[in-house]
Parts: C-alpha cells; sequence; structure tokens
C-alpha cells in the first residue's frame, strides 16, 4: 500500500542570475572575514541573538528529517567555570603527550596550550550533542541515521548565524568531552561533538596569521563539454 506524504507548498522565490550573484559575493565576503578568535570580550551578549542562530541551526538538513541534535547553550558563570576546569584536566593530559609529537606538530604554528581561558570569558558557550538513537511517542528506542553529517551541517549554521550577527566563535573540542553530559544534563545517547565559545572579540584580539587553500585547491569542475 503507497503511504500518503503531507506536503506544504515550497516559500522560495526564484531570483534572476544578478540578484543570485550578488547575493552570493556578499555572503562569501561575510564568511571570508570569518575568523577563528581565542581572547574574547566578557561584554554581554543578548541571549535572543544565540536563540535565533541555534533556530537556524536547527533548520539544517537531516537523516530521515529525525533532527538528531541538542543544543546547550550556557551564560551561567559557576557552569562555564566547571566545564573550563573539566575542559582543562583533558587539555593539560592532551598537550603534555597523549596527542603525540605529529599531531601538536601540526598545531604549533596556532600557539594552543591547555589554558582556556575564553570558557570562562566568553558570554556564552553552546555545547552541541549528537543523537545516537531517540525515543518515539511510544517510549521506544529509534535508531538515527546519518547523526555525524547531519550535526556537523547543523553546526555549520550556527556558526555562519552567529558570524552574521556581529559575534566571534570558537571550536573547542578537549578530548573526551564525556564532563559535558554530566555538567548539561544530558542523557547517555547523546554524545557531545563541538563547545561552541560566542561571544564579542576582546578589544585587543589578534588571531593567527595564517592563510585558506587556494580555490584551485579545493574546487574541481566537472561540467559538459
Amino acid at each position: 500500500m503507497t503511504k500518503t506524504v503531507e506536503t506544504m507548498e515550497l516559500a522560495l522565490s526564484r531570483k534572476t542570475d544578478a540578484d543570485m550573484l550578488r547575493e552570493a559575493k556578499a555572503f562569501f565576503e561575510l564568511m571570508h572575514a570569518r575568523r577563528t578568535v581565542r581572547d574574547f570580550s566578557a561584554d554581554p551578549v543578548d541571549p535572543e541573538v544565540i536563540r535565533l542562530a541555534i533556530r537556524t541551526a536547527a533548520t539544517a538538513p537531516s537523516g530521515a528529517n529525525q533532527q538528531p541534535w541538542s543544543f546547550v547553550a550556557i551564560g551561567d558563570p559557576a557552569t562555564k567555570r566547571a566545564i573550563r576546569i573539566a575542559a582543562e584536566e583533558e587539555e593539560r593530559a592532551f598537550y603534555s603527550g597523549k596527542a603525540g609529537e605529529e599531531w601538536l606538530g601540526a598545531l604549533a604554528h596556532l600557539g594552543t596550550d591547555w589554558d582556556k581561558p575564553f570558557l570562562e570569558t566568553a558570554p556564552w558557550l553552546i555545547a552541541i550533542f549528537a543523537q545516537r538513537w531517540g525515543i518515539d511517542a511510544q517510549g521506544r528506542k529509534v535508531k538515527h541515521y546519518y547523526v555525524p553529517e547531519s550535526v556537523s551541517i547543523a553546526i555549520g549554521l550556527l556558526i555562519a548565524s552567529l558570524h552574521s550577527a556581529g559575534l566571534a566563535t570558537l571550536t573547542h573540542t578537549p578530548s573526551p568531552m564525556g564532563f559535558l553530559n554530566q555538567i548539561c544534563g544530558r542523557p547517555d545517547n547523546e554524545k557531545p561533538l563541538v563547545l561552541l565559545v560566542a561571544g564579542h572579540p576582546a578589544e585587543a584580539a589578534r588571531v593567527p596569521a595564517i592563510s585558506r587553500k587556494q580555490e584551485g585547491d579545493i574546487l574541481f569542475w566537472k561540467t559538459a563539454p
């Protein structure tokens, strides 16, 4: 028996080629200016900005539309302090040899170390969790599909949304991150993927002088002759 799929009208108007090109260029220039920041201001950020950015992230496509993500927005100083203590414990082990010389060598040009003051200084931390499985309306366990891919897309949208709003971000990924489940009160079926730091950059903030790959190194066309 064929299942009837409920549909709705697509709310997307077609733009002219000139409009598309202009908007594509504008968005490229906006995102090309994005940089990871490690020196944050303690200046507050309206939680409504964070809420809307997370709502934007949740518009991401996902496997079977299961939307396998949870976001915890953390502005409480005591919680941020607890996260910093736990994260720095893992980072000390990482930089003390757990990572290996090759990995540490790859990070050397960025000047990073185990000290993570931004976890307390920045006004917001956003912990992003991937739901490995879910629970349906009858309380049964439901397998989720394409979870890493789906949540990764959502994280990209979150970063873009925050940058578009005028905020700086930092993707922090201490390993392991199980402490985030306990501190944030998330269940065992959720795996923390990224701890996103968000706020205004410090007045004297500086970033490493790095470059991005050239277009010819990342873009390969396959078109009809």
